[in-house]
């Protein structure tokens, strides 16, 4: 988390543009959808540049952006439905029980490339806290606060904004910023604690990651289920369902999942945690995109396993459209079962389109 830091003066583009990486961040902690988020923080900069006359240096430039982007956002999130994860909308389910049942786009929280929200270098321990900012299971739990609740918590949790500026942002009283602070806080507090925050990846944590690579890229299960938590959760939006114990994952990977076999993975990062690019075989040796793996990692185990079936996400990864050919050793063979994935599912949310 870093501190309020003001500039005044009169505001050009290239002054406006330096705040870009830090109102996406906010922005997607405020509506959970990369793709919202850069649609807020567009719309944040157009409104500034045509307001630069009636700025005119009043106020400093990033308390100014910062009140234009809440207003944006708090205009979006209006009679829009909150979105979550699979394991806020019920229990975890069973291979046998998939039906294939799938929401839309909107009902879900995104992923986030790091390098899109997170500083690309600085003090360990301010990149380590602000990695806890963006992970999955916290900008979900932020779905949870009503939206002006959402903005304060940000702003003073995340941002360490002073209560006197939050307060003079939002046009209301410290004493009303700090009540609602308060009830934020008790509403976060009431989701338990969360099991699955990322750490840091380390060299023990570079082999797992390369281990989980060569076992899914061979397809090799009993291998892959070695590599987690014996309580380890999978969930796959925009698919209904969601995934408890490493044993039911591994009956899935070779029952419905098995059309994952013979995919290729890309590395990436994602909030503030590992990720992939998987591919999808092609039909004539390349491989296409598929989903956004998110990995969460606790100990020397991998704790969760979240893909977002949204080829769409690959290009705000700036991950490439298609893989060329290459070599492969064929994996074990498995037939699909009448339950297996649709690669090709029509349906208007199978959309199509940095390194741990």
């Amino acid at each position: 988390m870093t501190g309020h830091r003001e500039g005044a003066g009169e505001a050009g583009p290239e002054e406006l543009e330096q705040y870009r990486r830090e109102l996406s961040g906010y922005c997607y902690r405020m509506l959970g959808s990369v793709f919202d988020a850069d649609d807020a923080v567009q719309e944040t900069m157009v409104r500034a540049w045509r307001g630069m006359d009636r700025f005119a240096g009043r106020s400093a430039v990033r308390t100014w952006l910062y009140r234009i982007a809440t207003n944006v956002c708090l205009d979006m999130l209006r009679s829009r439905q909150r979105r979550a994860q699979p394991m806020d909308l019920g229990p975890s389910s069973t291979t046998d029980a998939f039906v294939g049942e799938m929401l839309p786009e909107h009902a879900w929280v995104e992923p986030m490339p790091d390098a899109r929200v997170l500083p690309a270098d600085g003090d360990p321990a301010e990149l380590a806290a602000a990695r806890e900012t963006v992970r999955l299971a916290f900008v979900t739990a932020l779905q949870h606060l009503p939206p002006r609740q959402r903005v304060i918590l940000i702003l003073r949790e995340v941002l360490a904004w002073r209560p006197a500026e939050v307060a003079d942002l939002l046009d209301t009283t410290v004493a009303s910023v700090n009540s609602a602070l308060q009830r934020a806080r008790a509403t976060l507090a009431a989701r338990g604690p969360d099991a699955s925050r990322p750490r840091a990846v380390g060299a023990d944590q570079k082999a797992l990651l390369a281990r989980y690579v060569d076992a899914f890229e061979r397809y090799d299960i009993t291998s892959l289920v070695s590599l987690l938590h014996e309580d380890a959760v999978m969930s796959m939006p925009p698919y209904n369902f969601w995934l408890r114990g490493s044993a039911e994952i591994g009956r899935w990977s070779l029952g419905p999942g098995i059309a994952c076999q013979g995919s290729r993975l890309v590395a990436t990062t994602a909030n503030g945690s590992p990720a992939f690019g998987a591919y999808r075989p092609d039909g004539r040796g390349g491989h296409l995109p598929f989903a956004i793996q998110v990995i969460e990692i606790e100990d020397d185990r991998i704790a969760g396993n979240h893909h977002f079936v949204q080829a769409g996400l690959f290009a705000a990864f700036g991950l490439p459209e298609h893989l060329e050919p290459q070599p492969r050793t064929p994996g074990p063979m498995s037939p699909a079962g009448p339950g297996s994935l649709n690669v090709d599912d029509p349906r208007p949310n199978q959309t199509t389109g940095g390194h741990w």
